[in-house]
């Protein structure tokens, strides 16, 4: 049996998050501000949902803590998985948003209120720079870790409703169209929506153990069934332990004859082939007799 202990590091967003939270922060403080100010019940609203956005921000900021801590008696595999179950309460916390804006847009269609369009447009403008910038911060990251792409689309939808806000408040000013606040409310949200969809699959797939979207089953398990004195393949489990990392274990019918160098080569091989860094696999000598269970190559 062979275990990989050399685990990639995950990247470190602790930077990324502390800039994110900062700028957000402020972004509340002038947005609930400018809303009293005004009288406006949209900045106040949107002030309350940008205050939800960092709440969002923290627990994504503290998943990621959680998940460089090293394992424990009770928790033997750490507490990587806090990163996905963070990528799932960001998608949430999106969805729930979307849903109540949508709703007040509705009632909007009904009972129009005026808007003052140019401090909305104002202050929106700075809303696009602080969550653009915001976003920027998690890019690169977002490609490889789950839980920073959670904190990535929020920011980034958050960008996009600011923007649409911007368009909507300069459309009133120009054309007097009150409704137009309310309509591309609805359509910003129907598109945000769909992005929050996908991340809420994608973490619910590795929450309950699902093979990582960017790792193929089938061709792991032909490369491990094409290794020199492997005769059969079974008990193959691809799983998650966060975002990041990616563990296996697997039944391999092997009659080599330098179990250690095999053992060595196939977990060096899973690695950086396939993004496995914590392989498990188990030498057999006899037979897969499960056939249930197993998978011949």
């Amino acid at each position: 049996m062979a275990h990989d202990h050399i685990h990639a590091t995950p990247a470190d967003l602790g930077p990324a998050f502390r800039w994110a939270v900062g700028l957000n922060t402020a972004y509340v403080l002038v947005e609930a501000t400018a809303g009293f100010l005004t009288g406006s019940l949209a900045l106040i609203a949107d002030a309350a949902h940008n205050l939800t956005d960092v709440a969002g921000l923290l627990t994504a900021w503290g998943a990621a803590v959680l998940a460089k801590r090293a394992g424990t008696v009770a928790y033997t595999f750490g507490y990587g998985r806090a990163t996905i179950l963070a990528a799932m309460l960001n998608a949430v916390a999106i969805l729930i948003g979307v849903v109540l804006v949508i709703w007040e847009a509705a009632h909007r269609f009904q009972a129009v209120v005026e808007v003052p369009g140019l401090t909305i447009l104002l202050v929106a403008m700075v809303g696009i720079g602080v969550n653009t910038g915001s976003a920027l911060l998690f890019i690169k990251s977002q490609k490889e870790d789950l839980n920073a792409k959670g904190a990535y689309l929020h920011m980034a939808a958050d960008a996009a409703v600011s923007g649409a806000v911007v368009l909507a408040a300069a459309g009133i000013m120009l054309t007097g169209w009150q409704w137009l606040d309310p309509a591309v409310a609805i359509a910003v949200s129907v598109l945000i929506a769909w992005t929050a969809w996908g991340l809420l699959r994608d973490s619910l797939r590795l929450e309950l153990d699902g093979v990582p979207e960017a790792i193929d089953r089938q061709a792991v398990a032909d490369w491990l069934g094409g290794q020199e004195g492997v005769s059969n393949v079974h008990d193959l489990h691809i799983w998650a332990l966060s975002t990041t990392r990616t563990a296996m274990a697997v039944h391999l019918v092997w009659d080599g004859a330098d179990p250690d160098g095999f053992l060595d080569h196939v977990a060096d091989e899973l690695e950086h082939g396939f993004g496995i860094a914590h392989a498990t696999v188990q030498l057999e000598q006899v037979a897969c007799e499960r056939a249930g269970s197993c998978l011949v190559t």
